[in-house]
């Protein structure tokens, strides 16, 4: 029996050696083998259809489940333990311009490649939009004065970031053991999600699984070309313009700095999702770099609820392509706005029910476009989903990993420290 335990124990050892990436990548090759193989096997392989499927919804839960709760402790236990601002301002700023950048090259694709679009006919929307800038924003402030507690159960961010700063606020006097009490709940949480993100390879095969059986050819044939130009945007701007970005404040080369957010923050948000379910992923991420726990316990859940460069781009794109459709000709004057609208209603699409897709009609309005044609419009948001929302929510999630870093290097650099981006703090 001792040498069964010990011959497992090597075994879990032998396979936590191998690079976490490279186990990842493995898992999604075996997804998609296991995706064009056993559907095709009738309903006698339905038991492990469904149990593969569950492999990845309990991944995906897991992270939701301790992202809250890490995201909670962490800020606390920074902000009352903070000697300085930290990098917090700087992240900020380059998230903004950056979301605005997002939405400014959605709207020159559109006017470079215009494109129509064709009205569903099979579904239905039943959620409401928003009817303005100002109503998205109200929905933010309140939702983020909400109750704390039922905001950690539903894992409203800016809420727990809101009462995690003032309760850390409040704790800068604490005791010495109340101190230590949170820094080790910080310290638990954290290992427990070092936990969860080792068995990623597996919660990412289920997921890879799911996606490549349910997704049909539809979507890359009625509006294929809507899809290459949303995803082309989003490509341009993770690989060339957030880049540039980094570049000109780091004097840097940033490749190396976008590789490593690509390989151990992208591919994951790709898969699961959700800015929410990636944000231990983002923190395990800076910690190994090296990053100051004072600015990134705060600016990566910030980051998941304002770092929406690959929502202005959606709502742009869908906007422009409606406008199209129905043979309006958008003028300068309403492309500047539409850039400005898309952008600010990107960051607060959090704050609202079925996130950038429902802010379709808001953009829409600009071009007097009613409501129930706008929401044809989140219809086929809906439909091409499946890729929308992956490469979306991939392109929010690693770039707050970048910016954040990009920050926190500037910072070391006018310190005039040696910075090396992309690099584990113990290599570096």
């Amino acid at each position: 029996m001792a040498e069964e335990v010990s011959q497992n124990k090597n075994l879990w050892q032998k396979w936590m050696d191998i690079p976490l990436v490279l186990r990842i990548v493995c898992g999604i090759i075996i997804g998609i083998i296991l995706a064009l193989t056993i559907p095709q096997a009738g309903d006698s392989l339905a038991a492990l259809s469904d149990f593969i499927e569950l492999l990845g919804k309990l991944f995906t839960t897991a992270l939701k489940a301790v992202a809250p709760i890490l995201v909670f402790f962490l800020v606390v236990s920074s902000i009352m333990n903070a000697k300085t601002a930290g990098n917090l301002k700087t992240v900020i700023i380059l998230y903004l311009v950056a979301t605005t950048l997002s939405a400014i090259v959605a709207v020159i694709a559109c006017q470079l490649f215009p494109l129509t679009l064709v009205w569903p006919s099979t579904v239905d929307v039943e959620q409401t939009s928003p009817g303005s800038v100002g109503e998205v924003f109200t929905n933010v402030i309140v939702g983020m004065v909400s109750n704390p507690v039922d905001a950690l159960a539903k894992g409203s961010f800016l809420s727990i970031l809101f009462w995690a700063a003032i309760i850390g606020v409040a704790l800068r006097r604490a005791k010495e053991p109340t101190r230590t009490f949170m820094e080790d709940m910080a310290h638990a949480t954290t290992t427990a999600v070092r936990w969860v993100i080792n068995v990623a390879p597996f919660g990412i095969l289920g997921l890879v699984y799911t996606s490549v059986s349910e997704a049909g050819m539809e979507i890359f044939t009625s509006y294929g070309k809507v899809v290459l130009l949303l995803v082309g945007c989003m490509l341009l701007m993770t690989l060339i313009v957030n880049p540039i970005i980094v570049a000109v404040c780091l004097r840097k080369n940033p490749y190396p700095l976008l590789w490593r957010t690509l390989k151990e923050s992208y591919i994951t948000a790709f898969f699961t999702r959700s800015s929410a379910a990636n944000i231990p992923v983002n923190l395990e991420l800076c910690s190994k770099l090296g990053l100051d726990e004072e600015s990134y316990s705060v600016s990566i859940p910030l980051g998941a609820t304002i770092n929406m460069g690959g929502a202005a781009i959606t709502i742009s794109i869908m906007a422009m392509c409606a406008a199209n459709t129905l043979g309006i000709t958008v003028e300068p004057a309403q492309a500047v706005l539409l850039c400005i609208i898309g952008a600010l209603g990107a960051c607060g699409a959090s704050g609202v029910a079925g996130g950038s897709l429902l802010l379709i009609p808001l953009a829409c309005s600009l071009f007097g476009i009613g409501n129930d044609v706008a929401m044809n419009v989140v219809a086929i948001g809906f439909i091409i989903g499946v890729i929308q929302d992956s490469f979306e929510t991939a392109q929010n999630s690693s770039t707050d990993v970048l910016f954040t870093a990009t920050a926190d290097y500037m910072k070391q650099k006018k310190q005039g420290k040696e910075i090396h981006p992309g690099k584990d703090a113990v290599a570096a």
